[in-house]
């Protein structure tokens, strides 16, 4: 009887230090049902139960081991996605009133385009200067440039 007591005892230390030995080595993130030190904890303080809750409801699964994706953003401003689409719409929104902006400079500029009637009679063939006046053969400043 003695040597039963003493096989158990073996095989109750060997799962024990078993599970340890799994619990340590496993990834933080993998550990399921509460944290990777509070198994630890466990598994030494109550030695045989706290290894047999180890391997039921601690350890990582067996097809466990998939790469983790990124957790996903919590609010709008957190996703970088979001922010690009929000960057683009106010860029587009930029570019959209500088056009109208460009589109109403000439009209501020020239409420009305002036008519060929307004012009004095008699001027046409005569070219005019920056300034809208018309050039004389008479002028000394209407030489060859």
């Amino acid at each position: 009887m003695v040597r039963l007591f003493i096989l158990l005892a073996v095989l109750a230390l060997a799962v024990v230090i078993y599970a340890l030995i799994e619990c340590i080595r496993s990834r933080p993130h993998e550990v399921r049902s509460i944290s990777k030190p509070g198994w630890i904890l466990a598994i030494i303080l109550v030695p045989l139960i706290g290894a047999l809750m180890w391997f039921m409801w601690g350890r990582p699964r067996a097809g466990g081991r998939q790469p983790q994706q990124a957790p996903r953003p919590t609010a709008p401003d957190d996703d970088i996605a979001f922010l690009r689409t929000l960057d683009a719409q106010r860029r587009a929104k930029q570019r959209e009133e500088e056009q109208k902006k460009r589109e109403q400079e000439p009209k501020k500029r020239d409420p009305e385009p002036k008519k060929r009637e307004d012009r004095p009679h008699g001027n046409e063939d005569k070219p005019a200067t920056h300034d809208g006046r018309q050039l004389s053969e008479d002028d000394p400043d209407n030489g060859p440039r």
